[in-house]
Order: C-alpha cells, then sequence, then structure tokens
C-alpha cells in the first residue's frame, strides 16, 4: 500500500483539473502535480534517499511543498515537519526529537543549514531537483510510518505524532465524508495543511492562502475577498481567527460554505458569521493534533435552546461525534479512539500522561472537559487541567463573551474563587461583576489583552496568562 494511490487514480482520470493553487495565483494540474512529485523522487533515490528515511522539511507553503511531499511518499520516506508556530525553537526541537538522516530546504529557509547547528551533522542536505526514469511509488507495510508533526506545546514540550500511511489514509477518508459535496467543481480556500492532502486524494482543488501562516489574526479581509474572487472560491477552510477577520468585513465573501476549527467558534463569534454571510454554510470542527476531527456542528441546526445554554454557563456545544470517532467521557475529560486517532508518540514520549488503555484499544485523552447531552451531542468545557473550583474555562468564558463590552474572556487556572480575566470595554462600573455574581462566586479582573496561542491565535494560552498575570 502507499497513501498516494489515490491520489494517483485521480490525476491520471483528472490529469487536467487544477490541483494546488498558491496565493499568489500560480497553479498546478493534478497531471502536472503527479509528474513532478516522480521526477523529485528520482533525483531524491538518485541522491541516495530510501524507504524509511527521515526527511525534515522547511519550505515556503506553496506547490512545491506539495510536490514535495508527494515525491517523498512516493518513496516510501518519513516527512518530518516541525511546529511553525514554534520558529526556530520548534525546528531544533524536531531535529533533536526525530533525528532525520536529511533535511529538504528550498528558498530562504536554505539558511537553516548553516544556522542551525543540529543540522550540520544530518547526512543528506537536499533542494528541488528533477530525475528521470520510470515512476516510482513504493509499496509499505501499512502501519508503516508517513508523517512526524509535533503538537503545539502548548502544555509543555512539543510532543512528535508518528502517523502511518493507514492513519493518514483513514484520516483523509474521515476529513473527505465531513467535506463531501454534491458539486464536481468545489474550490477550496485551505489554510490547514491536513486538509489539503485530504484534497488531493478527492479531486477538490485547493487554493493556498496569501497570509502569513504564523500571523492569522493579521490577516487583511479586503485581500481575503479578493482572492476568493480572483479564484472563484467556493469553500473555505479556515481558524476561528481568520472567520472573525471576515466577520467583521462589511461585504460577505460570497462562498457557500465556511468549515472553521483549530481553535473554539465561540457563540458571540458564530452570530457575527451568520449576520455577515448569510446564506453561507458553516460548520464548526472540533478535533485535535492527534485526533481530527472529533466532532462538528452546523450552525444552522442549533436551536434557541442551545444558544441560550451556551451563553448560561452551558459550556460550548461541540455537536455529534463523527461516525468513525468513538467518544467517551471519563472523569470529565474527553477521550477518544479511532482508526484516524494517535495511539502513542514517537519513542513512547508522553504516552503515560496522554494514552490510556481500554477494552482491546489505546484511547487518547484529549486534555478537554467535556459532557454529553440528551441528543448524544458533544459539549466542550475548556481544558481540564485549567478547571478553577467549580468551573471548568468555557462555562464562564462562553458565558462572558455574551456581555456588552467583552471581546475576550479566560478563567484563570486554579484560582480560589474563581477569576475571570476579560478584555473589552466595560459599558458601566460594575457591570461584568454583576454578570459574573448571577453565574456564582466569581470575580472579574479587566486586562488590556488576552494572550492567544501560537498556532492559530484562537485559544487561551494559559500558561502564558498565569506568566502575565506575576509580574
Amino acid at each position: 500500500m502507499n497513501l498516494l494511490s489515490k491520489f494517483l487514480d485521480i490525476a491520471e482520470k483528472r490529469r487536467d483539473v487544477i490541483a494546488v493553487i498558491s496565493g499568489d495565483g500560480q497553479r498546478i494540474s493534478y497531471g502536472e502535480l503527479a509528474e513532478r512529485s516522480a521526477q523529485h523522487a528520482a533525483y531524491w533515490q538518485g541522491k541516495g534517499i530510501r524507504k524509511g528515511d527521515r526527511v525534515l522539511l522547511a519550505m515556503p507553503v506553496g506547490i512545491d511543498l506539495y510536490a514535495a511531499i508527494a515525491g517523498l511518499w512516493r518513496l516510501g520516506a518519513v516527512i518530518v515537519f516541525p511546529e511553525p508556530a514554534m520558529g526556530l525553537k520548534g525546528l531544533r526541537h524536531a531535529v533533536r526529537i526525530a533525528e532525520p538522516q536529511a533535511v529538504l530546504t528550498s528558498g530562504i529557509y536554505r539558511i537553516l543549514n548553516i544556522i542551525i547547528p543540529g543540522l550540520w551533522r544530518v547526512k543528506h542536505k537536499l533542494r528541488l531537483g528533477m530525475g528521470t526514469g520510470a515512476p516510482i511509488c513504493e509499496q509499505v507495510v501499512s502501519d508503516h510510518p508517513a508523517l512526524i508533526s509535533f503538537t503545539s506545546g502548548s502544555t509543555g514540550n512539543p510532543k512528535a505524532i508518528v502517523r502511518s500511511h493507514a492513519f493518514l489514509m483513514a484520516q483523509n477518508d474521515c476529513v473527505s465524508q465531513m467535506l463531501a459535496s454534491d458539486k464536481d467543481n468545489e474550490i477550496d480556500l485551505v489554510a490547514f495543511p491536513v486538509f489539503v492532502i485530504a484534497n488531493l486524494g478527492s479531486g477538490v482543488t485547493s487554493v493556498l492562502p496569501d497570509w502569513k501562516l504564523s500571523q492569522h489574526d493579521l490577516a487583511d479581509a479586503s485581500a481575503i475577498c479578493r482572492l476568493i474572487a480572483r479564484e472563484n472560491i467556493s469553500r473555505a477552510l479556515v481558524p476561528p481567527s481568520i472567520c472573525e477577520i471576515l466577520a467583521r468585513h462589511n461585504t460577505g465573501p460570497g462562498l457557500q460554505a465556511i468549515f472553521t476549527g483549530g481553535g473554539p467558534i465561540f457563540p458571540d463569534l458564530m452570530r457575527r458569521m451568520m449576520a455577515a454571510m448569510p446564506g453561507t454554510r458553516i460548520m464548526a470542527v472540533y478535533g485535535s493534533t492527534e485526533a481530527e476531527p472529533i466532532s462538528h456542528l452546523m450552525l444552522e441546526d442549533m436551536s434557541a435552546a442551545d444558544w441560550a445554554e451556551m451563553e448560561n454557563g452551558g459550556g460550548l456545544l461541540a455537536g455529534t461525534p463523527v461516525p468513525e470517532t468513538a467518544v467517551r467521557i471519563i472523569d470529565d475529560e474527553i477521550v477518544v479512539t479511532g482508526d484516524h486517532v494517535n495511539k502513542g508518540y514517537l519513542d513512547g514520549v508522553g504516552d503515560a500522561e496522554n494514552k490510556v488503555a481500554m477494552d482491546g484499544d489505546i484511547w487518547h485523552r484529549t486534555g478537554d472537559a467535556g459532557r454529553f447531552d440528551a441528543q448524544g451531542r458533544l459539549w466542550l468545557r475548556g481544558r481540564w487541567s485549567a478547571k478553577a473550583g467549580a468551573y471548568y474555562p468555557f462555562e464562564l468564558e462562553v458565558a462572558a463573551r455574551s456581555w456588552d463590552g467583552v471581546t475576550a474572556a479566560a478563567l484563570i487556572p486554579s484560582r480560589q474563587p474563581a477569576t475571570l480575566a476579560i478584555s473589552g470595554k466595560e459599558p458601566s462600573p460594575g457591570y461584568w461583576q454583576a454578570k459574573a455574581a448571577a453565574l456564582g462566586d466569581i470575580i472579574v479582573t479587566a486586562m488590556a489583552e488576552i494572550p492567544m496561542d501560537r498556532r492559530h491565535r484562537s485559544k487561551v494560552d494559559y500558561a502564558a496568562l498565569n506568566d502575565q498575570l506575576k509580574r
């Protein structure tokens, strides 16, 4: 087997269909992408790359990146992706943990071979190149590793996640089911690499962002709308921070659908999106680096009672678990398993804290508190470790975001009594405290800004919040 099989089949049948469009307008068809990946594979094979070799990728997000990914998987090589949000620190961590046999760089990233001492010892320094010969597609066993990526590191050092060919095929199938469409010519704006890879196995055209992926919150709404219009984009797969930017724009981007995840989609953002983009179908996706997706929610399916429950301390509705994922609640924590759920980290580092053996399978501890309602839908209560008193974060944060003047809210972990940090403009002195008191014994403290995660700028960075409060 080889996870590229679906892509290669589609490339043969839909050679002239555009596979990937870069943010600057460059494009490549399925047939051209398959051919280029074959030429890369032949070239790197000539440089000594073999099945099982770990190859660290340091390249700009563009067509060349996905041609390189396909070329390396043709060889049965294992791609190592550093965590982009960690910058140079994340790259050094990836080199130290994954110990790659090769590094592939292009453009400005070639300087990394000079400035990162850990790369000096790497045997093969690869560049993009074209070889000749019969197309290569190494057959591998199902558990042969295909990709090593890293968690965000928001709760400690980033952990290395190994995804096999079978795992990625299962994940691609799960994502494809979630994104299934009656249309034969969807064009997706995709900010998540995992969804680009899934699209390449489904024959869908992926348009890459023209903004900096490490700074989603600084993207320009007008530029995004111009990109959508220029490429006739029908759907967007973007983090909540991009949805926030689009919702604030005066003119809707004309999308038929939006799929958003990578961070919580709070009710206030939901309402702004629905108001700014009438007629656009919006799906909120819940998942994690180790398990994507877990559940999803169509905003149009929410009832008045759902909105009221979220705004009165019930947490955040995440919808119905996808059929491919088994979900349980153990001691308030969400645990999951399935073919596309990671069963262990590289060399077992982190397994003791995050993996649980039950019923003959390995379950992943998400670190999120949750509950099921009578309809079998999953509700998120926030980070399990960020509880304060009787409250989990989302039970207060979601409610607080419905109050006048609030732009962001964060429950300060472990504080007694429970303390809620709020940023925004209070309409009158004592208003926020009075609203909090209606929910329980809660203290409100105002902050100029709530620190957010480095990856998608969509989740509260509780470690940074605690550090900030200590200053």
